[in-house]
């Protein structure tokens, strides 16, 4: 039976949520975040040695990277799909493909790396230091934030919100491996100090996932996708 190594509230939500929509039977082992540093456990390690999550085991395979498991899972798996499912991976050549393609690299390409920046530059101050060093590294993250982080992160935002007020989904009309690789980015985006209010297509986009039945059960069986901070 397939494995996957989940570690809590992660990008490994996203194989979750595939794995139920798909109907594919797995097994869950589920790894905790140090409490003091959020990182993933050494553990991991054992599985692959970047030590990272998610990973899959399957027929003796390790796959790491959230992107190369959508796609191996999808080739696997998908190819029988119907109903919603039916055009997870587009025909080569079309619109939507280019578009699946396309919001396949930019997730992890260029988006999650201003997310994680945004992450590790609010925590900083929180982190143990000397008391007199903690104004300057605090004055020294909120500096990054404003005039890096944030104008990049609210580039992101805007360029997604206006993609999705002219598609229902990221590669256009239907369900796409692109929806589960950019699934993670949407929930960090309005978890970053967004408005969802002013994000209105965003927020619609987020609850039209979180309503499916195979969604729901990843949360179920994962646990919440961004931990509180």
């Amino acid at each position: 039976m397939l494995t996957v190594h989940h570690l809590e509230a992660s990008r490994s939500h996203r194989i979750l949520w595939l794995l139920e929509e798909l109907g594919v039977a797995y097994a869950l082992k589920t790894y905790r975040r140090d409490k003091a540093t959020r990182l993933a456990p050494p553990a991991l390690r054992k599985v692959h040695p970047l030590g990272k999550s998610p990973v899959i085991e399957d027929d003796g395979e390790v796959v790491a990277e959230s992107g190369a498991i959508i796609e191996y899972l999808a080739e696997k798996f998908g190819k029988e799909a119907a109903g919603d499912l039916a055009h997870l991976q587009p025909r080569a050549g079309t619109a939507a493909h280019r578009q699946c393609r396309f919001w396949m690299h930019y997730a992890e390409g260029s988006l999650m790396n201003w997310l994680l920046m945004k992450l590790v530059f609010q925590s900083i101050p929180g982190q143990p230091m000397p008391f007199f060093a903690r104004p300057v590294a605090r004055a020294i993250c909120a500096g990054v934030q404003e005039k890096l982080v944030d104008p990049n992160l609210e580039t992101a935002r805007r360029f997604i919100e206006d993609h999705l007020s002219r598609h229902a989904w990221f590669a256009g009309k239907s369900l796409t491996i692109a929806d589960f690789q950019m699934c993670f980015a949407v929930e960090a985006l309005l978890a970053r100090g967004a408005d969802a209010a002013a994000m209105p297509n965003l927020a619609a986009y987020r609850e039209r996932i979180a309503a499916r039945p195979a969604y729901r059960r990843a949360l179920e069986k994962g646990g919440p996708v961004i931990l509180a901070a």
